[in-house]
């Protein structure tokens, strides 16, 4: 069974399966994938994208399958405010992916960064727990996020388009007199 698209959740007709996906598998376009129910999965779609539990697998026969973030090995970070603030932008200043939850992050675990946020002050409690990190600067897709659509109002780039018509007229060339215009 091939999945086609991916819709939003709770469109259409209810979920008759699940797919429970851990963070680094939640980016795909393509690949065999299988349900809770065993049911496998032929995900081709366009192309990559989230597989967010906001979403839904489209199943060529009609079907939708819910999708879910899967416990994982974590690390939950937790300070002073102050102290947090200055934790979340060590992760940050690394480029990790991190969720942020009232009075705590929580970061995959990482051995090496754990080390360095216990130096920082950090408290580090391990768990298994969905991961739901934050998207790219642009809201959309990882940490790297952004579009590359050409509609202005959904291309936070559009601005820096080359416009032909609104190019800016070359600066005169010293060498080349003829060049000025």
């Amino acid at each position: 069974m091939r999945a086609l698209a991916l819709v939003p959740a709770g469109e259409g007709a209810a979920p008759a399966d699940r797919l429970t996906l851990p963070y680094d598998a939640r980016w795909r376009r393509r690949g065999r994938l299988v349900t809770e129910g065993g049911e496998a999965i032929l995900l081709d779609l366009p192309r990559a994208e989230e597989l967010s539990e906001t979403l839904a697998l489209a199943l060529e026969d009609g079907r939708r399958v819910a999708l879910a973030p899967a416990p994982e090995p974590v690390a939950e970070v937790s300070a002073a405010p102050a102290a947090l603030a200055r934790l979340a932008w060590h992760v940050g200043n690394r480029h990790t992916p991190a969720e942020i939850l009232e009075g705590r992050l929580r970061i995959l675990r990482d051995h090496v960064l754990e080390d360095m946020l216990i130096r920082l002050g950090a408290e580090i409690r391990h768990l298994e727990a969905p991961f739901r990190p934050e998207g790219g600067a642009y809201g959309m897709g990882r940490t790297h996020g952004h579009s590359h659509s050409h509609d202005p109002h959904h291309d936070p780039d559009a601005h820096m388009r080359d416009a032909p018509d609104q190019a800016p007229d070359p600066a005169p060339d010293a060498d080349h007199p003829e060049t000025a215009p």
